[in-house]
């Protein structure tokens, strides 16, 4: 059903719709919102679920990780440094291979503090062999969590939904939210691979020495690897049964005959669609891949979406200090038997919530589209700031923060 509902609303919604046994949380923006409305659906009755609410992040992700090794349907939600707080217990729920789906509500990581929107908080935790996929709308925000759970069902593997922060989490905008009749017949009843049970007591997550630990690493390697198929199907799936597209591993949009494409991930997809547009009416050959599913990386679904470009804007909301793009790497060795024919860029954008705005889009896409872009470009810095601090610091100190 249409409704105009806040993201986080209707994310809520959609949770709810999938019937998870457990919800544990700890508020902290912008992912509050979504914790807090199904506590209410908890209250009124309209949710029958173990609402817990606990100390910490670390306590969040302990008790879903609790409730998913006894065979509940576990849920939680965190953003920024909420998720760093919680980042030993990330790790030990897809080492242990819980199907538990968290939503992260991207934001920026301080200091200096910042609680505005960037992807510096999933992108800090893209090894920990969590799925990461990440939305572009509130639409795909809502469906991504009815996708999520069937597929960490599926495979015995956690999925982390990321949607940016205030900019879908707090944005109002039509969704068709789910309804229960459709999800229940889209995602199955919760059937555990591997369940706690006190009558027949078993150790799991038992230390593992030097002996096997290679062993238990490459198959958690070959366990995303499957992961592809899973989420690629999953996303065709749901769009037979809901009739839209949503999920899967990516979406090229005009990238047929583009020389330079752009490949992004979030809500900035939106706003590069529309750049896209412009530049296309002037006759520039850009096209945009929205990259939804990080974790696993789809690295045969990008060399084909990428197999006609001769120059690659990696445009991200997060970057390695000293270093460069993160999503870059991944591109690199997409490309990497095209070295000498493909110019790789990273546009680094939209940091601390900064606004990305369709002119700056398609200021920095025509630079490219000229081939004037460096290695590494930071979309609207404002280079006089920067000028003055370091003339006010001097070299020894260029780069610290005042």
């Amino acid at each position: 059903m249409l409704r105009e509902i806040e993201g986080s609303k209707a994310v809520a919604a959609a949770v709810a719709a999938c019937r998870p046994d457990v919800v544990c949380a700890y508020p902290i923006s912008p992912q509050t919102h979504i914790v807090e409305e199904l506590s209410r659906l908890v209250k009124v009755g309209e949710l029958d679920s173990e609402y817990v609410n606990v100390e910490s992040e670390f306590a969040a992700q302990s008790v879903a990780i609790g409730a998913s090794a006894v065979g509940a349907r576990a849920y939680t939600a965190t953003a920024s440094q909420g998720l760093l707080f919680m980042a030993e217990a990330v790790y030990n729920a897809s080492g242990l291979g819980l199907p538990i789906v968290m939503t992260v509500a991207n934001r920026a990581i301080g200091a200096p503090i910042n609680i505005w929107n960037d992807q510096s908080d999933t992108m800090s935790q893209r090894e920990s062999g969590w799925l990461q996929l990440f939305a572009a709308d509130n639409q795909e925000a809502a469906d991504l969590h009815v996708q999520a759970f069937r597929i960490a069902e599926e495979l015995s593997l956690p999925v982390m939904v990321c949607m940016d922060g205030f900019v879908l989490t707090h944005g109002v905008e039509r969704v068709d939210v789910p309804e229960q009749e459709q999800v229940d017949a889209f995602l199955p009843p919760f059937q555990p691979v591997q369940s706690l049970d006190p009558k027949d007591p078993v150790t799991i997550g038992a230390m593992v020495g030097p002996e096997a630990f290679t062993e238990v690493r490459y198959l958690a390697h070959r366990k995303q690897q499957a992961a592809l198929e899973v989420v690629d199907r999953v996303g065709r799936e749901f769009a037979a049964a809901f009739g839209r597209q949503s999920g899967g591993l990516l979406h090229a949009y005009r990238t047929e005959g583009a020389e330079t494409i752009v490949v992004a991930l979030g809500s900035v997809t939106g706003t590069l669609k529309d750049a896209v547009d412009t530049l296309r009416d002037d006759g520039v050959p850009v096209g945009l891949v929205a990259l939804t599913s990080f974790r696993p990386f789809p690295e045969a679904a990008m060399a084909r979406a990428l197999a006609g470009a001769g120059r690659v804007v990696s445009l991200e909301r997060a970057f390695s200090l000293g270093r460069g793009g993160i999503v870059e790497e991944d591109l690199r060795r997409v490309l990497w038997n095209r070295a000498g024919e493909v110019a790789l860029t990273t546009v680094a954008a939209g940091l601390g919530g900064r606004d990305i705005t369709a002119a700056s889009l398609v200021e920095v896409l025509r630079r490219a589209d000229r081939g004037e872009l460096a290695p590494l470009e930071f979309l609207d810095l404002d280079e006089a700031t920067v000028a003055a601090h370091l003339a006010a610091v001097g070299p020894r100190t260029e780069g610290a923060a005042s």
